[in-house]
């Protein structure tokens, strides 16, 4: 199982450009697998601070988990994240998704079949990643993506000059419908909220039969997870749960909830001294999963930074 973190804060106050930067460069000088950004309406753009953090670094995969697809149109999204790779020179991990009902109605957007809704847009995404690139920016030289689904119909000329297609393509997934689209259309998914048992049963089985059932290989299972390494564990957990509690009405994070071995969403955080960490980063390896994505939950002296270079320690 890879160990990948976020170089973005996830949980308290956002990251500033510099703070991303610095984040990133510690990341790699520590041998992570890969760095991640989010994309939350309080946060900076997932496209800037991977550009931010890339061009601080030399080689780490850096991803972003997950934008949401209502947002952007797939072309557009396509072309950000193959002008973002052209500027730091490599490969990045694209994780979208469909957030969820509030904060896409935040918005002004409608929220309307959403699995449906991302299986036509990771085609259209894909298409337009797979139509090339056009190394010399001549338009008779781009591709052209063409596209008739429910919720798009286009015919468009897409090329990105000097690019290559980016890494791998994840969705956000945890509901039955959305995993079977990860499966059959994307290189895997990216699940939050989930402790090992509902990798192990209610994410990697419906995400590989999907898979299988399309002729992919074996999907990337990769999971966010709130980490803490601190010796303050029930105090710590205690604060957790009063701040993300109310993940516990929402679907499909209660389905997460029904089908794993936690009662309540701070029992799948990660918290406790470096054995109790990596007691379950071993447990979530074992249920399936193939990339561990850390997000630091600082608290007093248990800083990001603190919590990265004892992770990074680990061996599992």
């Amino acid at each position: 199982m890879r160990i990948g973190i976020f170089v973005s804060e996830t949980w308290g106050a956002a990251s500033s450009i510099d703070e991303v930067r610095e984040r990133a460069r510690r990341a790699e000088a520590l041998g992570f697998a890969s760095g991640w950004v989010p994309y939350l309406p309080w946060s900076l753009d997932a496209f800037a601070s991977i550009q931010a953090a890339g061009e601080a670094t030399r080689s780490i995969p850096l991803g972003t988990a997950v934008v949401p697809t209502y947002f952007f149109h797939p072309l557009a999204m396509a072309r950000q994240a193959a002008t973002v790779q052209a500027a730091i020179g490599r490969p990045i991990e694209l994780g979208v998704g469909c957030s969820n009902v509030a904060v896409i109605s935040m918005h002004g957007l409608p929220y309307e079949r959403p699995a449906r809704h991302v299986r036509e847009y990771v085609e259209i995404l894909s298409a337009a990643l797979a139509a090339g690139a056009s190394p010399s920016g001549e338009r008779e030289k781009a591709g052209f993506v063409q596209y008739s689904g429910d919720f798009f119909k286009l015919g468009s000329i897409y090329g990105t000059p000097g690019t290559a297609r980016p890494g791998r393509l994840l969705v956000g997934a945890l509901g039955p419908q959305m995993l079977r689209v990860a499966g059959a259309y994307t290189d895997g998914t990216i699940a939050t909220w989930a402790d090992p048992g509902a990798i192990a049963r209610g994410v990697v089985p419906a995400l590989r039969e999907a898979a299988q059932a399309a002729g992919r290989p074996a999907p990337t299972v990769a999971g966010v997870v709130a980490v803490c390494i601190t010796n303050r564990a029930e105090e710590v957990r205690a604060r957790a749960q009063a701040e993300f509690g109310f993940y516990e009405g929402a679907m499909p994070y209660r389905r997460m909830l029904e089908v794993g071995d936690a009662k309540k969403i701070g029992d799948v955080c990660v918290i406790g001294d470096e054995e109790a960490v990596a007691r379950r980063l071993r447990a979530y390896a074992d249920a399936g999963m193939t990339d561990f994505l850390a997000a630091p939950l600082a608290d007093g002296e248990s800083t990001w930074q603190f919590t990265a270079e004892r992770l990074a320690a680990i061996r599992l």
